[in-house]
């Protein structure tokens, strides 16, 4: 028999309650009204205050990662730049063990063509960079050790007057330096070159005194090279061009440093471009403004891609942004520099042909423009002088043929025509041919040639010529032969022979100097020599590049040389110091030939040069 079921109690059995219920507890039941009720957990408010405590965690942990990330961006930021530091510092190490290496084996080469024996140096050997992947082993300078940075400051000075280069070299610092003060923004609108240009910088005294800290190496107690002037690289005129020379002492010893521009703004002074020049040499005053004379590095800005075959020669216009080029692919072409395309691989800029001149028979190979800019003249393998109407420098490229354009066509010379030279004081024409003849040409005149020089070889095969810049009743020719002749216009006779060493080499070039009585010539054996107009002696013979001189060019101040080689370079001369100021690698080889003719713009600062990679290249 199951047991019974206890019996449940009641659910209000409080109130059932006698003792609590009844009137007689009234007093205990208005106390328990009075005291607090305990907090009601329930299972969803837990749950909600979990999500909203673990929604906090989570936001405040992405806070946490935003910014652990940020810093571990910007301490990898500070390991790449101290990477890149070390790296850098690497590098110019590297840099001045091959420099070294470099100079030691020029002095060694250049002893030997001076005294004909081998430099004794010790052993040369190739530096090695192993170490360099390895913790630096570089000597430490000791620290505030003035007396081993001002040795080594003159040290590198030295080093770069041995190999032939001044100060100008280092131009590079003023981009560095510039671009690390925030500088370099100023400098946009395609000038390219213009980095190196003091006129750019504003007038802040903080970045002045930041700037003398990079001024150790052309601050000397001569201001060498303070004169290497020219104007700004987007082919502005040659402004504040010269600088202000010392006066000749009384017994016309020529002082071989520029002293700088002088404040005065109408300072003149007498100076002669050639040191070691003989008293003959003629004393002129230059007058120039008080503008603060600036160093000019030129940067190749214009490559002209059209020509099928070697550039010989080119021109420019007298005051436009224009150039003519004569090619051995039969054609002459014209260029308008301000027609650019953008390059694809570069930031200069390529220059298509505006107009090309068709008349030759064969590869054109000389090329003179006259005063005006209005006509050229070229001469070619064929035997003849084409002479050219200009056509305007906004010519439509594809505008129908135009037979005005060939104004002549000057016969004469039974070989190739290899030189040409004009005068705009009597509007006149020089040629040289390989037939031996020297010719003057009156382009007025209905048989214009009106002279004939060197009809019997007597010097040998002419190779240039060039109108006396001192005395326009002068011309002077070079010949394969090493020398050099200059002949009165009027009576056609040898006024001047040079005279030629006994190893006399063959001249590629001859020019004259626009404003002293010096003619410069640029020899096979890799010389340029300079010499006396009236003496006719050697002024000054250096060996100018690693392989032949092929031609020259002197600014229109008459301060500067330009002379480009087979050796692919083009380098620029200080006249009054005989030193190279820049170098400038240029073309390419093409049959052992490189350069075949440099040239300076007569009013803007442009330079050009034509090489046998059929190229030609514009520099600012």
């Amino acid at each position: 028999m199951a047991a019974p079921r206890p019996q449940q109690q009641p659910q209000g059995n409080n109130n059932a309650n006698p003792q609590i219920g009844g009137g007689g507890g009234s007093g205990m039941g208005q106390q328990h009204d009075e005291m607090p009720r305990p907090q009601q957990y329930t299972i969803p408010g837990i749950l909600h205050y979990i999500q909203h405590e673990w929604a906090r965690f989570e936001m405040e942990r992405a806070h946490w990662e935003v910014e652990r990330a940020e810093l571990q961006a910007r301490i990898a930021f500070l390991q790449g730049e101290r990477k890149g530091q070390e790296n850098l510092k690497n590098d110019l190490v590297r840099r001045i063990k091959m420099l070294e290496y470099a100079l030691k084996q020029e002095r060694a080469k250049y002893h030997k063509l001076k005294y004909g024996t081998e430099l004794n140096q010790g052993e040369v050997k190739m530096p090695s960079f192993e170490s360099d992947t390895k913790d630096t082993e570089v000597p430490a300078v000791p620290q505030n050790s003035q007396l081993t940075w001002k040795q080594g400051r003159q040290l590198l000075r030295q080093y770069l007057q041995e190999v032939g280069y001044t100060d100008t070299i280092l131009d590079v610092r003023s981009q560095r330096v510039r671009s690390l003060l925030g500088l370099s923004g100023s400098e946009q609108n395609g000038s390219v070159g213009n980095e190196g240009l003091a006129s750019d910088l504003p007038d802040d005294p903080d970045t002045e005194e930041a700037l003398k800290e990079f001024d150790f190496l052309v601050n000397s107690e001569d201001g060498e090279g303070a004169g290497e002037a020219r104007s700004s690289g987007d082919g502005t005129e040659w402004e504040g061009e010269c600088s202000c020379f010392d006066s000749w002492s009384e017994s016309s010893q020529v002082i071989g440093k520029w002293k700088g521009i002088q404040p005065s703004s109408s300072s003149s002074a007498v100076y002669s471009p050639l040191a070691n020049s003989p008293p003959s040499c003629l004393h002129f005053s230059l007058h120039t403004s008080n503008k603060d004379t600036f160093r000019k590095t030129w940067n190749p800005k214009y490559t002209l891609r059209s020509h099928f075959d070697g550039v010989r020669a080119l021109a420019f216009h007298p005051v436009e942004p224009v150039l003519v080029t004569v090619s051995e692919d039969n054609t002459l072409k014209l260029w308008n520099l301000q027609k650019t395309v953008p390059a694809k691989k570069s930031a200069s800029f390529d220059v298509e042909p505006i107009y090309t001149f068709r008349a030759h028979v064969g590869p054109v190979l000389s090329l003179a423009m006259t005063s005006s800019g209005e006509q050229c003249y070229s001469g070619g393998i064929d035997h003849t002088i084409q002479c050219w109407n200009i056509p305007s420098s906004n010519v439509d490229p594809y505008d129908t043929y135009d037979p005005s354009v060939l104004a002549g066509t000057w016969l004469g010379h039974t070989d190739a025509v290899w030189g040409l030279a004009y005068s705009g004081i009597k509007n006149r024409l020089l040629s040289c041919s390989a037939d031996g003849t020297v010719k003057l040409w009156n382009p007025q005149e209905k048989n214009p040639c009106i002279s004939t020089y060197n009809a019997e070889k007597e010097h040998g095969i002419p190779t240039a010529v060039d109108f006396n810049g001192c005395d326009p009743a002068h011309m002077v020719a070079s010949f394969n032969t090493g020398n050099a002749v200059i002949y009165d216009l009027e009576t056609s006779q040898t006024a001047v022979v040079f005279a030629a060493l006994p190893a006399a080499n063959h001249i590629n070039k001859v020019v004259s100097h626009p404003t002293l009585p010096v003619t410069i010539t640029a020899h096979e054996d890799r010389n340029i020599k300079f010499f006396d107009n009236k003496s006719g002696k050697v002024i000054h013979a250096m060996v100018a590049h690693l392989d032949a001189v092929t031609s020259l060019a002197v600014d229109p101040n008459g301060i500067y040389l330009m002379s480009g080689s087979h050796d692919c370079s083009i380098r620029l001369w200080n006249l009054d110091s005989k030193t190279c100021v820049q170098e400038i690698t240029a073309h390419r080889k093409k049959s052992d030939e490189s350069i075949y003719d440099v040239a300076f713009h007569p009013s803007k600062a442009y330079i050009a040069s034509a090489g046998a990679d059929a190229l030609a290249k514009v520099f600012v």
